[in-house]
Formats: structure tokens, sequence, C-alpha cells
């Protein structure tokens, strides 16, 4: 029985063109490491309890949640550090993978204004005509813009969205007046607004303003993997989902600042109170034991619902998009 099970599970993943085997090594792409929203990452590398697992885990990043995607989905990693609502959009496009330890309840990013154009746009309603950046095409960024354009009356063909990163490359494009408005994160909000290049339109950095922006929490930054993979896969997933979990019980019992002693310094973009203090006021976006909130999943589907022509229309089976079992076993 177990063999023609194992047998259905291979079947199954490579016709959906994901790779099948364990390998020596497990790649997770991150959707941009040096990103606060994806501190858990980084974090638990550097306090070791990746490598307690006794696996070999390899850490890589990509500029953006979508480039990260499409790199699990060749078959090139076995996971992604990314936004939870990838999970909704990929199975509207036929494609399982789910949330097994969720970093976050809230974006953690917000929509600078640059200060060029900080007396043309007021709000998202004033977004039409305007040029903002995003991280990618595709990206958790893209989604949440065109969800707050949409929610203000502004179609998407209304405005143009430029994939510009995040770091220096967005500050480089606003700077450089490529775009009028963008969504980012920390540090790069806090590098910008402390400088006063740019003020904060939209902010989704806490639970509370999350609620205020988007209608309700919103589960954003988690490990998601194929399904069929994580149930070829259960002792691996459970190593890597209790590292993580013990991660985050790090950060909630930690100060921002005894947490950044553990990152490497080119983390803090060379200000390294900067980074502290943006990271203590926005740590509590990060859950406390990895568990999905109640009613986030519920969240995320009507905001893709919202502007996703992909999602419009389908059927979603969000018990599908995350489990929590490797979480509870953690703890």
């Amino acid at each position: 029985m177990k063999f023609l099970r194992d047998l259905l599970l291979i079947t199954a993943m490579l016709l959906a063109g994901l790779n099948v085997y364990a390998a020596d090594k497990i790649t997770i792409m991150v959707g941009g490491m040096e990103k606060q929203i994806y501190l858990p990452a980084k974090l638990a590398e550097q306090l070791g309890y990746l490598k307690e697992t006794g696996l070999e885990i390899e850490l890589l990043s990509e500029p953006a949640g979508v480039n990260a995607e499409t790199e699990m989905l060749s078959g090139a990693a076995q996971g992604v550090v990314g936004f939870y609502d990838h999970t909704i959009d990929l199975q509207a496009r036929g494609k399982m993978v789910q949330s097994v330890v969720q970093f976050s309840q809230a974006p953690g990013e917000v929509i600078l204004v640059s200060k060029a154009a900080a007396g043309q746009i007021k709000s998202p309603a004033d977004f039409k005509g305007k040029t903002l950046g995003v991280t990618g095409l595709g990206s958790s960024t893209n989604f949440l813009t065109q969800y707050l354009a949409a929610k203000a009356g502004v179609k998407n063909s209304e405005f143009t969205t430029l994939p510009v990163g995040a770091g220096s490359t967005f500050i480089a494009a606003m700077s450089q007046g490529k775009i009028d408005a963008g969504m980012t994160t920390e540090p790069t909000i806090s590098r910008l607004v402390t400088t006063g290049a740019a003020s904060i339109l939209v902010d989704m950095r806490t639970v509370k303003e999350t609620e205020a922006a988007l209608g309700g929490t919103y589960p954003a930054a988690c490990l998601y993997m194929p399904n069929a993979w994580v149930a070829a896969h259960k002792d691996e997933v459970q190593k890597i989902v209790t590292a993580f979990v013990k991660t985050l019980k790090y950060i909630s019992t930690h100060s921002a600042k005894e947490i950044a002693e553990k990152l490497p310094a080119d983390y803090y973009a060379s200000n390294k109170q900067m980074y502290i203090d943006a990271l203590e006021s926005s740590k509590q976006m990060f859950t406390a034991d990895g568990v999905m909130p109640a009613n986030g999943p519920a969240t995320v589907l009507k905001v893709l619902n919202g502007f996703d022509k992909a999602v419009q229309g389908k059927t979603i089976n969000l018990a599908n998009t995350f489990t929590t079992e490797f979480v509870k076993a953690a703890k």
C-alpha cells in the first residue's frame, strides 16, 4: 500500500512539473532575504536552528516573491518563504501548494509616495495615471496594490505598475522619478521616510492597520511548499517547521536590539539603530507560534477576488492552502 501511495504521489508531482525527490539538499527560496518581513528565514539560520535539523538546507534570495515561486515550480527549490496569497493564486491556476508554517499575520508593507508626487496622491483613488513601484509583476506587492486601487475605484488599466525590487533599487526608482509611489517593506521604508524622500500613504505593518486597510487579518509571510512534496516528505517538513517555530518564539521573547545583534551587518543598510527602531515598531506582525490566523485565509481570498482574474469565478478550497499539522506537532 505504501509503495502504491508513493507512486501516486510521485506521478501527481511529475504531472505538476514539480521536483519529487528529497535530494541531499533542500533549497528554500526567499523573496528578498534582507526584508524584515522575511526575518525568520535568516534568523533561523543565524541562530543555528536550521543546522540543528540535521538536514542540508540552503536559503537563496530572489528580489521578489514571484521569482522565488517560479524557482519552486520549476523544481529548483522545495519551498518558498513568501506571501500566503500565492497559495490561493496558484490553486486557481491548477498548482497545489500550502503554507506549512505562518510567519506573519500582517503584510508588513506600506505604500510610499515620493516627495515630488505628495501633492498629487492623497489616497489610492489618486493612482489613476500614475506609475507605482512593486517588487515584481505577479508579486504580493502587486496583488495588494491592485486591490487597494480597485477598492478606491481605480481600474488596473488606469495606472502602471513597474517592477523595481526593494532596497536600493526601489530607492533609486523613486529618487529618479521612475515611480510616483510604490509598495515596499522595512528597512526600505525607514530609509526613505527618515530622509524626507517619501511619506507613508497606506500602512500595513501591524494587525490593526492591516484590518483598517484590508478589512481583516491578512496572513502574509510564510513557508509554502507543494502539497504533494509535503505529503511525501513529512519528516523533513516537520524538522524545518520546528526550526521556524523556535525562531518565531525567539522573536516574540526577545527585543529588537537582541534580534538585530544576531543578523549580518549588511542587513542594517549602514544604520543599525534605524533597523532596530523599525523592527521594534512592527515586530508584532509576526505570529508567536506559526499558526495560521483563524479568519486570515478568508480575508486573503476576498482581496484576491477583488482584482485577480485567475481567482475570480473559481472555487478555492482554502483548507488545501495551509496546514497546521506541523506547527502543532512542533509545540
